[in-house]
């Protein structure tokens, strides 16, 4: 949990930049890919990425510049990382501008239960993490790079010089 405004600003910052980079790394072609028949596209767990910063962001409150949650997939992967990117802005805007380190413990209904502000911050972040491990394996079978996020990916490691087995 965060103990200030700050403490999730410098978190969200951090992390939707690894976003952006996964995100950067997709193609309109790739956006089809499957795990399975059954499964999630690509394209579509990213611009669920997107879309669930306004969806979360509204239930508490925030006023977030994204497309609404019922918007249809784009068929480009730039226009995904367009909304992201200004989504991602957004929430960090309404953050820093309407709440306050002394609003952190309020509780907010948000699906149906009771979450302390704190909880709606980490949730976001947690949920465009969870979601972007996923794209990472979507991006390996569609034949992608997929950058490194918390360290040096398999080619990175090959750039430097290092074998990316060990």
């Amino acid at each position: 949990m965060y103990a200030t405004i700050d403490d999730f600003l410098l978190d969200w910052k951090a992390e939707s930049k690894a976003t952006l980079r996964v995100l950067k790394a997709l193609t309109d072609r790739s956006l089809s890919q499957k795990v399975s028949p059954e499964g999630r596209s690509l394209g579509y767990l990213a611009w669920h990425i997107a879309l669930a910063i306004g969806e979360m962001g509204g239930r508490a409150g925030l006023a977030i510049d994204a497309p609404a949650e019922e918007s249809a997939e784009p068929a480009a992967a730039a226009e995904i990382v367009s909304a992201y990117r200004k989504a991602a802005r957004s929430l960090d805007v309404q953050v820093r501008e309407r709440w306050t380190d002394a609003m952190l413990a309020d509780e907010l209904e948000m699906y149906g239960a009771k979450w302390k502000r704190t909880t709606v911050l980490a949730s976001l972040v947690r949920h465009q993490i969870h979601h972007r491990g996923q794209l990472t394996v979507l991006m390996r079978q569609a034949g992608l790079t997929v950058p490194g996020v918390y360290g040096p990916a398999r080619e990175e490691w090959a750039k430097m010089g290092m074998d990316p087995q060990r």
